[in-house]
This record gives C-alpha cells, structure tokens and sequence, in this order.
C-alpha cells in the first residue's frame, strides 16, 4: 500500500548559544520508543507553510512569533515514517527561529492527540543529541546544525 502523504511545517527554535529546542515524543503504539525531533506537524487545509508552522509553535511550545520571525525555509525533506500503524509519506518543510533560552516553553497548548504523546521540551547542542542515545531521525543533527548556521551565520 502506498504511504499517505502529508505535509508538515516545522521549526527549530535557536539559542544565542547554539543550541535546538527539540521535543520529546512517542507513537502511542510505541510508548517505550521515545524519540526526540523538531517543533510542527501537519498542514491544515487552505493554510500556508508559514502559518502552519507558526500555529504548531504556539501549540507545542506556547511561544508566540511573527512570519517575519522565521527563517528560511532552510531545509525540506521527504522521508516515511509511521504513526499510529498507518505508514505515512512526509513531506516536511523547515524553518529556523531566534529564540531567547529565557522565553518560557509550555506544553499547554497541545491538540487533544498529543497531550500525554509530547512529554518533554529540551535544549540540546547536536553533539549532545548525538550522545543522548534515544530515538532520533537519522539526519536530526545535520538539521539543527543547518537551522544554527540559518540563525547565526557563520561555522557554527
């Protein structure tokens, strides 16, 4: 059977420091497999990428932020995963965003489905993702270094 696309936004919020907000998660049918990945999900209907991607900020981290606050995008990807048992084909477009190490990140805001699937949101260096040992996308570091580079220029 062929996978059921669906497209997301994502953000990746970005310390002055360096460092990824990332958010911890389980498929509800794999509550031992914890994973860490990006800020976003799917795209609603007639919405833009933009506007999707500021609306799964605010829901999945409580922070508020202006189109004109992203970055990018700066990265798009294809890849299969599934979720729930169905096999999806994603299509993820990726924004960067600047964001203070002090703003608080509440999980508040979740969508009925992810409460109790989002446990956590951290900052995470990639080398230290790299060393975390859970469950990430194979390219998740390469991600993050590349939203680092979009916020803060540079080799960083």
């Amino acid at each position: 059977m062929e996978p059921i696309l669906r497209r997301s936004a994502r953000v990746v919020p970005v310390s002055a420091t360096g460092e990824v907000l990332l958010l911890l998660d389980h498929d509800p049918e794999r509550p031992d497999a914890p994973r860490w990945g990006t800020v976003g999900g799917g795209v609603d209907e007639g919405e833009s990428l933009v506007d999707a991607a500021l609306r799964e900020l605010h829901e999945e981290t409580g922070v508020r932020a202006g189109a004109a606050d992203l970055v990018g995008p700066f990265h798009h990807q294809v890849q299969d995963f599934s979720w729930r048992g169905t096999t999806y084909r994603g299509d993820a477009t990726f924004f960067a965003l600047a964001l203070d190490r002090a703003q608080e990140v509440v999980l508040d805001h979740l969508e009925e489905a992810e409460v109790g699937v989002v446990l956590e949101a951290r900052w995470w260096t990639p080398d230290d993702l790299a060393d975390d040992g859970r469950l990430v996308s194979p390219d998740l570091c390469d991600i993050m270094t590349a939203a680092v580079r979009a916020v803060l220029g540079g080799d960083q």
